[in-house]
């Protein structure tokens, strides 16, 4: 379904019975909800979940122009103004995690609890200037330009090694990107900062980091600075930990929702 959100619709899927919990997720760069599927079904029975497609990404509207966190914390209070949803769960990764923890920290009152998982504090002039880089190769080669040393960079080498077939799901995600959605995201991921006010957020919070994942380190400095928070490691992953060890992601965020 779609849900009009200012200038642009949304696209989003809600599943689980009305009246349970909300429990919201939000995407990556690159992604779309499809990122969460295994975590639906186990879940269901405990939340009604609404996914959606981060602009830019899926079926939602791609504009053009440079994204920022900020725009992507409007378009989820948005979303569920339009949903007549009050107050929810939220879960995010990379992206999605910056998209949830700014939220949170702007209505608190509509967070009932956090899960932030594989994103560190802010972008640095080296991450910064990659970003760049990236933003020229699609500009010139398309998403393709970009698939192969992006589930590089994501999944372990274990995974890789063994053709999981959770690589070409992902690989086929980015190659549907479309390139206005990831250039106007990658602009946002460019120049993110989550610093301000992190001591003052009183929310319950998860954060979660694939062991292997080189933001772990960001991750966790993060859960340091949060009071009220934890902070827990995914075996045997890397950035996208919910799909390389769904088991050991979906205990962690089962035990604390």
């Amino acid at each position: 379904m779609k849900s009009t959100t200012g200038s642009i619709e949304l696209n989003y899927r809600i599943d689980g019975e009305p009246g349970l919990p909300w429990l919201i997720f939000s995407n990556s760069v690159a992604t779309d909800m499809n990122l969460w599927t295994e975590q639906v079904t186990p879940l269901m029975d405990r939340f009604q979940i609404l996914r959606y497609d981060q602009r830019g990404h899926g079926l939602s509207d791609a504009p053009e122009g440079r994204y920022t966190i900020d725009i992507l914390s409007e378009d989820l209070l948005r979303l569920m103004d339009s949903l007549n949803i009050v107050s929810a769960r939220l879960v995010g990764i990379s992206m999605g995690a910056m998209t949830v923890l700014t939220f949170a920290k702007q209505h608190p009152d509509r967070t009932d609890k956090l899960v932030v998982c594989d994103c560190g504090p802010s972008a640095s002039p080296a991450s910064a200037q990659q970003w760049l880089e990236r933003i020229d190769k699609v500009l010139a080669g398309g998403m393709d330009a970009i698939v192969e040393e992006t589930v590089g960079r994501w999944f372990t080498q274990a995974t890789l090694a063994s053709m999981n077939p959770v690589v070409e799901k992902v690989s086929s995600m980015i190659k549907a990107t479309p390139v206005p959605g990831f250039v106007g995201s990658a602009y946002a991921l460019s120049t993110f900062d989550l610093r301000a006010d992190l001591e003052t957020l009183k929310v319950p919070t998860l954060f979660i980091a694939g062991e292997q994942d080189a933001v772990i380190g960001g991750t966790r400095s993060l859960s340091d600075t949060v009071p009220n928070s934890e902070f827990k490691s995914i075996s045997g992953a890397g950035h996208l930990c919910n799909l390389e060890n769904p088991h050991d992601f979906l205990s962690a965020i089962m035990e604390f929702l």
